[in-house]
């Protein structure tokens, strides 16, 4: 199968890109490298011991798009591209809507005037908003409490209705947890530019002396440590639930919500009780105000993905982070080399 990974050289659509591949698909990417690097590109052909097509652009280029279509021969594509920081998305919201929202309308029209109806969306558990109960199921109300999670519902509402105006389309929204770690390889991980928004790569800097402390979020939730408690959910696990959905949707049309965690949820200081673990040593650390829009707790209930998709997380929290701090030391390596 053919298949095309928008954002394919970012964090989680890198790791599938080596997924997809070892399963024996070809994959083709496209990424502008906002914040993502062709040295990835590099990595995954090293990996994989394949070349990858691949196409720097946008994904609102909606011409680019229906070419790359045409001339690969596209028969399902994977969306990643769009941004994703909730700090960031609360100081930027007109940015946020742009890239993700515009990003997908012109990506479904590439797709609707090509004739290519098969897609799995890179969503996000912030569409529940503040959870209701847990742990969070796909039949939990929709919301959101910052404009990231608004952008996410908002194209989820959008699919399924395309899906309703044409019963060729076969769409899946992939509702992730927290994704953490790196290939085991050490090659692929999470890089971001600039200074990290997420939990783990900041962590990773803050090891490595990158970075002087890490800051925690709020140590007043009601939670047993005070601190907030998410579904971290390892890449690679991630990785092969979009293989799985692919599959899935060689015999579902319409359109179709699952949740990608482990179902546990664990604490920002256990988190990084487990890094320090990893690594034999203490991180600085000191705890500031909560950031706006984050919720408390939040972890999944994932019956839904082992059922239909046959699929469920197989890699635990020492992993996640002992694959990270490899893949920190191999860019400290290579930094060393250049």
């Amino acid at each position: 199968m053919n298949i095309l990974l928008t954002g394919g050289l970012g964090y989680i659509g890198s790791h599938t890109a080596v997924t997809l591949t070892e399963a024996g698909h070809k994959v083709i990417l496209l990424d502008n490298l906002s914040n993502s690097s062709l040295d990835v590109l590099e990595r995954l052909q090293a990996l994989t011991g394949k070349p990858f097509a691949f196409i720097e652009g946008d994904v609102r280029d909606t011409p680019l798009l229906s070419k790359m279509l045409a001339d690969y021969r596209i028969d399902s594509v994977v969306h990643f591209a769009g941004l994703k920081a909730v700090g960031e998305s609360l100081e930027k919201p007109v940015e946020y809507f742009s890239n993700n929202v515009q990003g997908a309308i012109s990506l479904l029209q590439a797709m609707n005037d090509s004739g290519v109806y098969k897609l799995v969306f890179s969503s996000s558990a912030t569409v529940y908003g503040e959870p209701e109960y847990l742990p969070l199921d796909e039949v939990h109300p929709t919301s959101a409490t910052n404009p990231y999670g608004r952008t996410k519902l908002h194209i989820e509402e959008m699919l399924e209705d395309v899906s309703s105006s044409n019963s060729e389309w076969r769409i899946v929204c992939l509702r992730y947890f927290n994704p953490v770690g790196a290939h085991p390889s050490g090659l692929i991980g999470e890089d971001p530019s600039g200074i990290p928004n997420n939990l783990m790569p900041y962590i990773a800097r803050v090891a490595s002396g990158a970075l002087p402390e890490l800051n925690i979020f709020g140590d007043d939730y009601p939670t047993e440590d005070g601190t907030a408690i998410r579904d971290y959910i390892h890449v690679c696990d991630l990785a092969e639930g979009h293989g799985a959905a692919i599959n899935y949707l060689d015999n579902q049309k319409g359109w179709h919500a699952i949740n990608l965690g482990t179902g546990q949820g664990h604490s920002v200081f256990e988190m990084v009780r487990t890094f320090e673990k990893a690594i034999g040593q203490s991180l600085p650390h000191r705890v500031t105000a909560r950031r706006a829009g984050d919720v408390a707790v939040c972890y999944a209930k994932t019956d839904k993905a082992y059922t239909e998709l046959g699929w469920k997380a197989q890699r635990d929290l020492d992993e996640m982070c002992s694959s990270v701090w490899y893949f920190q030391n191999f860019q400290i390596s290579k930094d060393k080399v250049a």
